[in-house]
């Protein structure tokens, strides 16, 4: 066990955007691309995810200090430091679980492509670490390996069937095939959505109600079409028409008006000089720090759109081998985190949105014990399955979003002395800090919440299984809605 620990450690030692790629290549190269083609795929696959992790590094060193002066200069106490989730991340593989989550996850996806009951290659081993958490509180807790373990493979079924069906939503909503999003974090609260965009559909106002800054984006290509995108703040679809543009009327200067703010750069500079007038910046670091927010919004999609553009090709040509092996199995779809889509701009509005939402209602709201800082921009990240169900639109992933920001607070700071406790067991340094800490999002993710009270035989979680399963199925049904539509439009193109 301590040999096997050992090797995980080296591995794990790697970056993902180092380890990923190295992963992808030996898939590409099974998969019988050639050298070239596989080595270009891995490498924009790892420059992509690379990209991302650089962008979001300035992000926090851009952001934090602006969220700890707000802290300074409105006199707030909050006891709980949220950490983000990489320590959490790195406190999950010092765990006795941990070894055997891997080989567990693997063997448990080929069980499930063999019997039809997943579509999903699951290749994220790096993000095993979201299950393997789970399994790390149940131990600590019920001091059993069995329940760990257990724990932790129920959450990975969870997640693989969900992402079996949200491959639709990137494929239409996000414009990247073959790829499902797998990530428990991310897609874990799909059933929330689907019903969520369910009650908005059936609200008379409500349901015209759209900011589609994805849609908005494509406005230019087809006004120069001569087509105009029903796409906007308000009653929009996203659906072009043969209108022709006037470019001196009052409908033309709204749409313009519309199209820049559905920039996430605009927003990211309000939101930057938001948070500075919070903390009492004087002029020159607020305009740095605007400036700053909106330069992550502007490198994020590129970085997106290259992971996509790396994926896509390998996503194909596997699924091209093992259907000339299985002829009937051509719904294959490769697992990933939230890398693809994070060129879309709703993801990243609507995660900027919410975050002075979220410091608003940390100090609000009764019980919680935490300011969110360390994983305040993972709400990009978090939210993208959200969104993508969501059809893009930024007002109801934003109204969506309100009720999940607050339950993180609650939930991490309720668990924020176990993940104290657990950080202390293995060792994990936090130098000068001695007090309780915490991750915002991945330390007060709702489906491992859940999963952990009733492998505590907590009366309420158990109780709840049912209501589940009943909002499992409804996922599987709206999914399907979308499936059915996608197969009437393509027959239509098609004639």
């Amino acid at each position: 066990m301590e040999t096997l620990q050992a090797a995980l450690d080296y591995f794990f030692s790697f970056k993902a955007y180092v380890m990923l790629p190295i992963i992808i290549f030996v898939i590409a190269v099974l998969s019988r691309m050639r050298i070239g083609d596989a080595l270009m795929a891995s490498l924009k696959l790892g420059v992509g995810f690379a990209g991302v992790f650089i962008v979001f590094d300035f992000f926090v060193a851009t952001v934090g200090p602006a969220v700890e002066q707000i802290v300074e200069f409105r006199n707030l106490g909050f006891p709980v430091l949220d950490v983000g989730w990489p320590p959490l991340a790195a406190i999950t593989w010092a765990s006795p679980i941990a070894p055997l989550t891997i080989p567990m996850f693997l063997i448990l996806n080929v069980i499930m492509l063999a019997t039809r009951t997943t579509m999903t290659i699951n290749l994220d081993i790096w993000n095993y670490w979201h299950y393997a958490l789970v399994g790390s509180l149940v131990l600590n807790v019920t001091r059993s390996l069995w329940l760990g373990l257990l724990a932790t493979l129920l959450i990975g079924v969870y997640s693989i069937k969900l992402a079996d069906w949200n491959g639709i939503y990137v494929a239409k909503r996000a414009g990247v095939k073959g790829i499902s999003i797998t990530t428990v974090a991310i897609n874990g609260l799909m059933p929330y959505a689907a019903v969520v965009d369910w009650v908005f559909e059936h609200i008379p106002g409500l349901r015209s109600i759209s900011y589609n800054p994805h849609a908005a984006s494509q406005r230019s290509v087809a006004a120069g079409k001569g087509k105009n995108v029903e796409a906007g703040f308000e009653g929009g679809t996203g659906i072009e028409t043969e209108e022709a543009v006037d470019p001196e009327g009052p409908r033309d200067r709204l749409r313009k008006l519309l199209e820049l703010l559905s920039e996430p750069m605009i927003i990211g500079a309000f939101v930057g000089l938001f948070l500075g007038f919070l903390a009492g910046y004087e002029a020159r670091e607020l305009l740095e720090l605007a400036v700053h927010i909106a330069a992550v919004m502007f490198l994020l999609p590129p970085c997106g759109a290259l992971i996509a553009r790396g994926i896509e090709p390998v996503s194909f040509r596997l699924k091209q081998v093992i259907t000339s092996r299985f002829a009937n199995r051509h719904d294959l779809l490769v697992g990933m985190d939230a890398g693809p889509v994070l060129q879309n701009r709703s993801v990243l509005v609507t995660g900027l949105l919410l975050m002075p939402i979220s410091l608003g209602l940390a100090l609000v709201l009764p019980g919680n014990r935490t300011l969110p800082l360390g994983d305040l921009p993972n709400l990009i990240n978090v939210g993208a399955v959200t969104v993508l169900v969501l059809r893009n639109n930024v007002f109801r992933s934003v109204v969506a979003g309100i009720p999940i920001v607050a339950t993180y607070m609650l939930i991490a700071s309720n668990l924020a002395d176990l993940y104290t406790t657990m950080a202390q067991n293995v060792g994990f340094d936090f130098q000068a800090y001695e007090g309780p800490i915490t991750a915002f999002t991945d330390g007060g993710n709702q489906i491992r919440y859940l999963v952990f009270h009733i492998f505590q035989g907590n009366t309420v979680a158990i109780l709840s299984i049912p209501a589940v399963l009943a909002l499992m199925w409804f996922t599987r049904r709206h999914s399907m809605r979308l499936a059915m539509a996608d197969a009437v439009q393509t027959t239509y193109e098609r004639r």
